[in-house]
């Protein structure tokens, strides 16, 4: 055994032996394996613990967790709004507390559930679909968390005290500068953004590094599970993406609080600039919600057809095509800004263009749907109501990347329809077909298959009850992001529709949480891989054990569940008293040599508060910034601190005679 640090190249076992050994001679072997590696990688006990843990699987339950309570009460605030708008002349909310309402709407969907859900489940499933046994920064993991979790409770401690944003979710200039918004409310919304981007950032380079480094031996390339191609294509995005609205929100920031003039005409500024800078980022994000609920979708459509995917390399193109198209046609939600024909011309073409990818995703999950022995679960309903209603979202995407249309629906309702079309159904149902597939693998129990159906039907009624009506809103001329309206416009009919829809929508996503209280009580246990899956997550115990794999599995095809011999070969010579891993090449996924992953601590956790403090102490005082910084300093400097190579090893002892 070579010491730590220096390359070593891990050999499979000769064919004929046993991967995982649980009877015979091996048997004790194996129970010992357990122990020595439970020990290995378990995390200190009680608060300390919860604090300092670097295991990717519990950081992505609280991730999925987390953004699922922020997505009830972003629906708490929708319902509100539906209240408000089911009745002409309401006085259910003033003026505004709806704006404060409707901005932390979209503030919630879209930065605090959307992207950090399908994150989370990058986060959680990646490591264990590539066989390895930790994302490639474990505690860069646990930061990343912490500044989730205090960015959205911060942001909500505002709006408690009636200083939360009100200028729109998007925050247009002059709007949310300082001369038509004064006071702390935007304020918050600029450093939140720039807050809660420092963790998407984070997700996204900890799964690159892990995707392109730690991949099992023989998971080549064309041999990775098209979820984990999704999240990659998505990560890239991110990195991409982010720094834009990072860089527009310090701007406005500035504006605000320093005095300076980025977005102010009268000083050399541009409103416009806001514009560019915010939908770079923002349409961008639509895809990097919607490229993950794709390769969800592709997953359970190989697991409940039983058959390998049509067109495999086909999709994978379409991800990478998405994945450079979104980037070319944020203009189209510029339109009416008075841009030269030209720009409309090509960045119409664009929008449109970006539809020829998405289409031959769904022929190729029609496909496979056809060809398989199709088996119909509640994950595969929610696939199949996803479907539906992104078809029906894209083909009014395509209405709107019509210049002339889009003057005629712009900034109406009937964007709104689209927008909540696209984003809804190409994301909430497939996270939710994703829990209930997953759940087992999360908790070790399956969901109520009644229940679930009963689910399904009450959110796809509630859903197209609800956005449905809203194109014919918006093409009778109902503006969007208004309050109320008069009796006279003849709006109401409808708008009570929307908002009945609403109802049932709540009362399907009341179904799930009931099923799941139920479930984690006296639902059934889950076995190692009920579903009869393909992939590696399902290949080792149900949940997965902390270590991840006893042994690290040596891939041998696109379908590893699938294609697997009890003689197959598995990775050796990974050290069970340190938390080592196979580092593999990058294309091919030859084993390259170990890495030793670093263990618990706490510095993440210390670190993650000063950036907080960094960012909203400066809301109210510019001393914030020398102080933060120099407590942050110092954090990171003891967080990144070299550690002995041979520091794991004597832990792991002290532990053993304790």
């Amino acid at each position: 055994m070579q010491s730590h640090g220096q390359p070593h190249r891990p050999e499979p076992h000769a064919q004929g032996e046993p991967a995982m050994p649980t009877s015979g001679p091996h048997a004790a072997d194996a129970r010992v394996d357990d122990e020595v590696l439970s020990r290995t990688w378990s995390r200190p006990p009680g608060l300390y613990g919860w604090l300092t843990t670097t295991d990717h699987k519990e950081i992505g339950r609280r991730f999925i967790v987390t953004a699922f309570i922020f997505f009830l009460v972003g629906g708490i605030l929708a319902a509100l709004m539906r209240i408000q708008l089911a009745s002409p002349e309401s006085g259910f909310l003033s003026a505004d507390r709806y704006n404060q309402i409707f901005t932390m709407h979209g503030v919630t969907m879209m930065f605090l559930f959307a992207v950090p859900m399908v994150e989370a489940f990058g986060i959680y499933l990646v490591p264990l679909m590539i066989g390895t046994r930790n994302l490639a920064f474990p505690r860069l993991n646990t930061f990343g968390y912490f500044i989730y979790l205090f960015g959205g409770v911060l942001l909500y401690v505002g709006f408690v005290l009636d200083i939360g944003p009100d200028a729109g979710w998007f925050a247009y200039v002059p709007l949310a500068g300082p001369e038509f918004s004064p006071g702390k409310r935007m304020d918050f919304w600029a450093e939140i953004i720039t807050f809660l981007e420092i963790s998407a950032l984070v997700g996204a380079v900890e799964l690159i590094a892990t995707i392109f480094k730690l991949r099992a031996p023989g998971m080549t390339l064309r041999r990775m599970p098209l979820f984990v191609w999704a999240m990659l294509v998505t990560s890239f995005m991110i990195v991409f993406a982010m720094p834009s609205v990072e860089v527009a929100s310090v701007y406005l920031i500035l504006d605000r609080l320093v005095g300076t003039h980025f977005f102010n005409p009268a000083e050399g500024g541009d409103p416009l600039l806001w514009q560019h800078a915010f939908w770079f980022f923002g349409h961008p994000e639509v895809y990097i919600i919607f490229i993950p609920a794709t390769g969800i979708v592709a997953q359970l459509l190989i697991t409940f057809s039983q058959r390998p995917i049509v067109g495999y390399p086909a999709l994978v193109i379409a991800y990478v095509a998405t994945g450079f198209l979104g980037f070319g046609l944020w203009v189209h939600h510029m339109f009416t800004t008075g841009l030269p024909g030209i720009g409309l011309s090509i960045f119409a073409a664009i929008s449109m263009l970006i539809a020829i990818p998405s289409g031959v995703q769904v022929f190729s999950w029609i496909m496979t749907l056809w060809n398989g022995r199709v088996r119909f679960r509640v994950p595969l309903w929610f696939v199949l109501g996803f479907i539906f209603i992104f078809v029906l979202g894209g083909l009014t995407g395509v209405m709107v990347a019509a210049v002339p249309f889009d003057f005629q629906v712009h900034d109406s309702y009937f964007v709104v329809a689209h927008f909540h079309y696209v984003l809804i159904g190409g994301a909430v149902f497939p996270i939710f077909g994703a829990l209930y597939y997953w759940f087992p693998k999360l908790w070790g129990r399956l969901l109520n298959e009644k229940l679930g159906h009963l689910n399904f039907w009450l959110m796809f009624v509630g859903f197209n009850l609800t956005f449905f009506p809203m194109h014919q809103l918006g093409l009778q001329g109902m503006p969007r992001r208004v309050y109320t309206y008069l009796e006279s416009t003849g709006w109401q009919p409808l708008n009570l529709l929307a908002s009945s829809g609403a109802a049932i929508l709540t009362l399907g996503v009341l179904v799930f949480l009931i099923n799941v209280a139920w479930s984690l009580r006296r639902g059934p246990r889950a076995s190692d891989n009920p579903w009869n899956a393909d992939t590696l997550e399902w290949g080792t115990s149900s949940p997965a054990p902390i270590y991840n794999f006893r042994n690290l599995p040596v891939v041998n095809s696109r379908y590893p569940l699938w294609t697997r011999k009890p003689d197959d070969p598995v990775v050796v010579g990974v050290d069970g008293a340190r938390n080592e891993a196979v580092v593999t090449t990058l294309v091919d996924a030859e084993p390259d040599h170990r890495t030793v992953f670093p263990r618990a601590s706490i510095w993440p956790f210390l670190s993650a508060i000063w950036v907080a403090v960094l960012f909203f102490g400066t809301i109210f005082s510019l001393w914030a910034v020398p102080v933060a910084f120099t407590l942050l300093t110092i954090s990171l400097v003891v967080w990144m601190w070299p550690r002995h190579p041979d520091a794991d090893r004597d832990e792991a002892g002290e532990n053993e005679q304790s």
